[in-house]
């Protein structure tokens, strides 16, 4: 753990500098709106899933903390190419990592690289900023049309 919690700072300092997959995808084909009212983070998903179910493409705009834009690069850049049958464990293990006890190991087979924003942890007040991208994707998955919020 002592690791991950070296390179939380580094990593969200270089993802919210340089976010990956920022911009409108073209094309997609399913897309949602994502606020976080605590601190006015603001995000838009763009989700291109195939007919057998793969995303192809993910990306997002909007604005917000850094912790909210580094967690919605890294998630972008971990989802894509993958099955959107396998978004629901990640949610979940996301979820329960950024909510879980600090003596937690996270659970890098689920998660990967996604593992580093198990920082977030000791930074209550930041969960939301971290979590609202994967709220924002699963109302993009199930085609939701409402906005999706942290609160």
């Amino acid at each position: 753990m002592f690791e991950l919690r070296d390179l939380y700072q580094q990593v969200i300092v270089d993802h919210n500098k340089s976010p990956r997959n920022f911009g409108k995808l073209e094309p997609f084909n399913h897309e949602a709106d994502g606020y976080n009212p605590l601190c006015g983070d603001k995000l838009h998903i763009y989700l291109q899933v195939s007919d057998e179910g793969l995303i192809e493409g993910v990306s997002f705009e909007g604005e917000g903390c850094a912790i909210s834009v580094a967690s919605a690069s890294l998630m972008t850049d971990a989802i894509k190419g993958t099955p959107v049958a396998d978004f629901e464990q990640r949610f979940e293990a996301f979820q329960h990592m950024v909510t879980s006890d600090l003596a937690e190991e996270p659970d890098l087979d689920t998660l990967g690289k996604l593992a580093v924003l198990s920082g977030v942890r000791e930074f209550p007040s930041r969960i939301k900023c971290a979590s609202l991208c994967w709220h924002t994707l699963k109302s993009a998955v199930e085609d939701s049309h409402h906005v999706a919020k942290t609160e």
